[in-house]
């Protein structure tokens, strides 16, 4: 697998989401405050209208946020049959390690049609860990 590039992007609960230009990409969800549930959705929706193609989630409430991307991308398609290079793969990570999340994101984490090269650290969390994560998916 080809490396990816690496951004990072602090999402404080509740704060607007930025436009996310660019090619398909990976997101690491990095949960690491508590959110409200309506939140959740729109980042989720975002997530799948941004170009989000596989979707790692790791953190407080993990398993919901795999859920609210599986819908939203079900929602994006009217609830229709998703086409191959559309389709969302989520998985949560709620007894792992982050450390094993991001290896398993940087050498493992692969869209069954497209090639993505492009991988997004969404933390969020009340104050931004930029250099600390960077460097942990560095060492992954």
């Amino acid at each position: 697998m080809a490396a990816r590039t690496v951004e990072y992007l602090h999402l404080p609960p509740g704060s607007t989401p930025p436009p996310l230009p660019g090619a398909p990409f990976a997101a690491l969800v990095v949960i690491e405050a508590a959110v409200a549930e309506p939140w959740r959705w729109e980042v989720s929706r975002w997530l799948v209208e941004s170009g989000c193609r596989y979707m790692l989630a790791w953190g407080k409430g993990c398993s919901d946020w795999d859920d609210s991307v599986d819908e939203a991308n079900d929602e994006a398609h009217a609830y229709d049959e998703i086409p191959e290079e559309a389709f969302v793969v989520t998985t949560w990570h709620d007894d792992e390690e982050l450390e094993e999340v991001f290896w398993f994101a940087k050498h493992c984490a692969a869209h069954p049609t497209l090639a993505l090269h492009r991988a997004v650290i969404v933390h969020i969390a009340d104050a931004a860990r930029e250099q600390a994560l960077r460097e942990a998916y560095e060492a992954a």
